[in-house]
C-alpha cells in the first residue's frame, strides 16, 4: 500500500511538473510573439520618424537639375553632389550666422546657469519671509502665454535701445522658471541635516552651494545646460523680432534669409544642404548626451 501511494504521489508530481512546463512554454511563446510585434512596431515607428531626416540628406546631395527633373520623387540618387553644401556657405554668410549663434548660445547659457543656480538655492535652502508665496508667483509665470511675454520684452528692449545688439538678444533668455523649479527639487533631495551641519562648521552658503549641492546635482545641471543650448540654437521668433541687421542673424534666421535672398524659393536642394549643416551640431549633441539628459530629468523629478 505504501509503495502504491508513493508511486501515485510520484506520478502526480511528474504530471504537475509536466503541466508547469507546458504552461511555461506557452508563456514563453506568447512573450516571444509580443516581443516580435513590439519590435516590428518600433521598427516601423523608427522608419517614420527618421524618414524626414533621410529625405533631407538625400535632397541635399541632389543637383538642382536632377531634383527638378524628377516628376516622381526618387528615394535614392546615383549621382550625389556636395555643391549644395559649398553654395550654403557662399550664397549667404552662413559662417557668420554660426558664429553669432555660438556667441549667443554660450553667453546666454552661462548667465542662465548662474541665475537659476542661485535662485534654486535660495528657494530650496534659505529661510526668508514669503519664500513659498514668491515661489508660487514664479510658478504662475509658466501659465502666461509666451506671446504676451515677447510683446513685453520687445517693448522693454526697444525702449532701452538694444535692438540689433547681442544684449537685446541675450537678456530676455537668461532665466527660466521651469529650470529653477527643476533644480530646486534636486537641491531639496539633499538632507537638511547636511546643510545644518555645514552651517555649524562655519561653512558659508556660497561655499556649501559650490562644494556640496553643485557636485551632487551635476547630472541635472548638465541636462539643463544641454537643453538650454538646444533651445538657444533653435531660437527663432525672438531673434527674428529683435534683429533686422544681418550682422546679428542667428542660424535659425539665416534659413529664412537663405530662402528669401540666397538660393531662392525654388532651389530646394541648396536649402536642404543648409538645413543639414545647421541641424548637424544639435544631432551630434543629442546623440552624445541623450543618456545624461534622460538621467538628469528623471533624477530631478524624484523626491526623497
Amino acid at each position: 500500500m505504501k509503495e502504491t501511494a508513493k508511486s501515485n504521489g510520484l506520478q502526480t508530481e511528474i504530471g504537475n511538473q509536466a503541466d508547469y512546463d507546458r504552461i511555461g512554454k506557452k508563456a514563453r511563446s506568447r512573450r516571444r510573439v509580443l516581443d516580435a510585434i513590439t519590435y516590428v512596431f518600433l521598427a516601423l515607428w523608427a522608419v517614420i520618424v527618421l524618414f524626414p531626416f533621410y529625405w533631407m540628406i538625400l535632397t541635399s546631395v541632389k543637383s538642382y537639375g536632377a531634383y527638378n527633373s524628377e516628376y516622381i520623387p526618387k528615394f535614392f540618387t546615383l549621382s550625389p553632389t556636395l555643391q549644395n553644401y559649398v553654395d550654403a556657405f557662399t550664397a549667404v554668410p552662413l559662417g557668420r550666422y554660426f558664429l553669432n549663434t555660438i556667441i549667443f548660445t554660450v553667453i546666454t547659457t552661462a548667465i542662465m546657469m548662474v541665475v537659476i543656480t542661485l535662485a534654486a538655492f535660495a528657494f530650496a535652502r534659505l529661510d526668508f519671509r514669503g519664500r513659498n508665496f514668491v515661489f508660487l508667483l514664479f510658478l504662475s509665470l509658466m501659465m502666461i502665454p509666451n506671446e504676451l511675454v515677447i510683446i513685453t520684452n520687445f517693448v522693454t528692449i526697444t525702449n532701452l535701445n538694444m535692438r540689433n545688439t547681442f544684449q537685446g538678444l541675450i537678456l530676455p533668455s537668461v532665466t527660466s522658471v521651469f529650470y529653477i523649479y527643476l533644480l530646486k527639487e534636486n537641491f531639496e533631495q539633499v538632507p537638511d541635516s547636511m546643510y545644518k551641519a555645514a552651517k555649524v562648521d562655519g561653512t558659508s552658503d556660497m561655499k556649501y552651494l559650490l562644494k556640496v549641492l553643485v557636485p551632487i546635482s551635476k547630472p541635472t545641471l548638465i541636462t539643463i545646460t544641454i537643453l538650454k543650448v538646444i533651445e538657444c540654437w533653435n531660437s527663432y521668433v525672438w531673434p527674428r523680432l529683435i534683429t533686422d541687421d544681418e550682422a546679428y542673424y542667428l542660424v535659425s534666421n539665416g534659413i529664412q534669409e537663405i530662402r528669401e535672398n540666397g538660393f531662392g524659393r525654388e532651389n530646394i536642394p541648396a536649402m536642404m544642404a543648409a538645413v543639414v549643416v545647421i541641424s548637424f551640431p544639435l544631432i551630434v549633441l543629442f546623440l552624445v548626451f541623450h543618456k545624461k539628459i534622460m538621467a538628469g530629468v528623471s533624477r530631478g523629478g524624484i523626491k526623497g
